[in-house]
C-alpha cells in the first residue's frame, strides 16, 4: 500500500512530464483502489522487457496514464530497483484488436530519473519515437483486415477477436453505426462493435441494419480478405497476450 506521500509524487510528476511531451498530452492517475483499471491497464503495457520484467515481481498498485487526443498512452509507475525516479511505458490502444501487433515490434519502456523536465527530453526523443511508429504500423495492420465500405454500402468485417469492423463512407453512416455501438478509432477512422456479448452484438447489427436501410444505405458481413500484410521484424504474439503469459508464469 503507498502513503499518501507517494501518491502525491507520482501524481505531481506525471503531471508535470505530461506538459513538458510534445502535443497535448493530459494526465490520470489511478490510486490502489482503482483495481479494476490498474489490472486492464497492466494487460494493455506495450513492453516484453523493462517494465514487463518489473510488473511480473511487482504488479500494480498506483499508476499515472498520460493519453494524447490520437488515442495514444504512456503509463507511469514505480520503480523498484532502490534508485530515484519512475518506468515509462508504451500502452496498446484498447480499440485494436490482437491481429494488428502481428509483426510490430514492441515499443517497450524506459527507466526515468527523477528531474520531469529531463525525462520529458528523454521519451520525446527516445521511447516516442518507436511508439508512433509502433502505432502506426499496427494501425495499418488494423485497416488491412477491414474490407471498404461505399456510400451505398456499409460493409462490417469479421475480426479475428469476434469483434466487427466497417470504415464507413458519410456522416450518416457514421453517425448510425456510433449511434449503434460501434466505437470509433480517430487516427484509422475504422468503427468497431465488441464482441464479448453475442447477443447483444447480434441485436446492434440488426438495428444498425434496418437504420441504414432506412437512409437507403445496404450492409454487408465480410470476413477479412487475406492474412495481414507482412512485415520486416518476425511474427510476434499479441502484447497483450505475451504479457498476461509472461505474468502468469512468474506467479
Amino acid at each position: 500500500m503507498h502513503n499518501h506521500e507517494d501518491s502525491e509524487r507520482l501524481a505531481s510528476y506525471a503531471d508535470v512530464l505530461a506538459g513538458e511531451l510534445p502535443g497535448a498530452w493530459t494526465s490520470t492517475y489511478h490510486p490502489s483502489d482503482h483495481k479494476d483499471d490498474l489490472a486492464e491497464l497492466a494487460d494493455r503495457v506495450w513492453d516484453l522487457d523493462l517494465v514487463a520484467e518489473s510488473l511480473a515481481e511487482h504488479p500494480l498498485t498506483q499508476a499515472a496514464v498520460l493519453s494524447r487526443p490520437d488515442g495514444a498512452q504512456l503509463v507511469v509507475l514505480d520503480r523498484h530497483d532502490g534508485r530515484d525516479g519512475f518506468l515509462i511505458a508504451a500502452v496498446a490502444p484498447r480499440s485494436l484488436p490482437d491481429e494488428a501487433y502481428r509483426g510490430v515490434r514492441e515499443p517497450n519502456g524506459i527507466a526515468l530519473a527523477d528531474n520531469p523536465f529531463l525525462s520529458a527530453e528523454q521519451v520525446a526523443g527516445d521511447l516516442l519515437t518507436r511508439y508512433d511508429s509502433a502505432l502506426a504500423q499496427a494501425r495499418r495492420n488494423a485497416a488491412d483486415g477491414v474490407h471498404p465500405s461505399q456510400p451505398e454500402r456499409v460493409v462490417l468485417t469479421w475480426q479475428p477477436d469476434g469483434s466487427l469492423a466497417a470504415t464507413p463512407v458519410g456522416e450518416t453512416a457514421a453517425v448510425i453505426l456510433a449511434a449503434n455501438g460501434f466505437v470509433p478509432d480517430e487516427q484509422t477512422g475504422i468503427y468497431r462493435l465488441s464482441g464479448d456479448d453475442t447477443a447483444a452484438q447480434a441485436r446492434a447489427v440488426r438495428a444498425t441494419g434496418r437504420q441504414l436501410d432506412a437512409h437507403g444505405i445496404g450492409t454487408a458481413l465480410q470476413h477479412p480478405s487475406g492474412r495481414i500484410a507482412p512485415t520486416s521484424t518476425p511474427p510476434a504474439a499479441p502484447a497483450t497476450a505475451a504479457f498476461r503469459a509472461r505474468a502468469a508464469r512468474a506467479r
